[in-house]
């Protein structure tokens, strides 16, 4: 569904000289994403690439006998699908949306005319990926040697960046679901942080009551990745 454009905005978008993004205007349409929505498969080519101006979409890897976990998180700083605008590409993961919000979206044709037009729209994506890919990595480690304490915290803390709010709409069996956890072991970790005082829960929505206990309690990734993409893209904080 299109919607309107709700005064939000991307930050790769954001940071296009005039000409560039002129070059891309006439092409994006605005739309809602719904959570749940399923943007790309992993293994299907590319059609469209998407823009975040508020929400979240949740990059994953899936497995052949369906499992999946998150690898990667995109809001308003970045974009999915945007390398195949230097030609065909398939789609290495599932893309989701865990946190509703709006988008923009090109198609792949349309991206790939402006691309090659635009040196700065080029150095722009590949500044990006290489941004993503450090993101990709970093979280590669954090669930390999974080526990879930830190890893769900770290978690909650990009989530309340991309969501811009307090209140996030999740249940145990989806966070399970991005951890490559069981529900039972989320439900007992998220009630230790409750009790604590970080969040409250209930009935599918996690509440971030205080933000430095969960900075405290977060692995050092989020501020890794944080900076990641500080580094890697122009402009102001997203």
């Amino acid at each position: 569904m299109e919607i309107p454009h709700l005064g939000v905005s991307n930050r790769i978008l954001d940071s296009l000289p005039t000409a560039e993004a002129a070059l891309l205007k006439p092409h994006l349409k605005t739309f809602a994403m719904v959570q749940g929505t399923l943007l790309q498969e992993q293994g299907d080519q590319i059609g469209h690439i998407y823009f975040p101006l508020s929400g979240m979409i949740s990059l994953l890897a899936v497995m052949k006998q369906g499992q999946s976990v998150e690898i990667a998180t995109v809001g308003r700083e970045g974009t999915v699908g945007a390398m195949s605008g230097f030609g065909p590409r398939h789609a290495f993961t599932r893309a989701i949306v865990q946190v509703g919000g709006a988008a923009s979206r090109i198609s792949t044709t349309h991206f790939q005319e402006a691309m090659k037009k635009s040196a700065t729209l080029r150095e722009t994506v590949a500044r990006y990926n290489e941004g993503l890919l450090a993101q990709v990595q970093q979280t590669a480690a954090c669930n390999a040697l974080h526990d879930l304490e830190q890893r769900l915290c770290r978690w909650l803390l990009q989530t309340q960046d991309r969501a811009g709010g307090d209140l996030i709409t999740l249940t145990h069996e989806f966070l399970s679901q991005m951890l490559a956890v069981r529900r039972t072991t989320v439900t007992l970790v998220a009630r230790g942080l409750q009790t604590a005082g970080a969040i409250e829960y209930k009935r599918g929505k996690i509440r971030i009551v205080d933000r430095r206990k969960l900075e405290k309690r977060a692995c050092e990734c989020y501020k890794v990745v944080s900076q990641q993409i500080d580094r890697h893209l122009p402009g102001a904080k997203g």
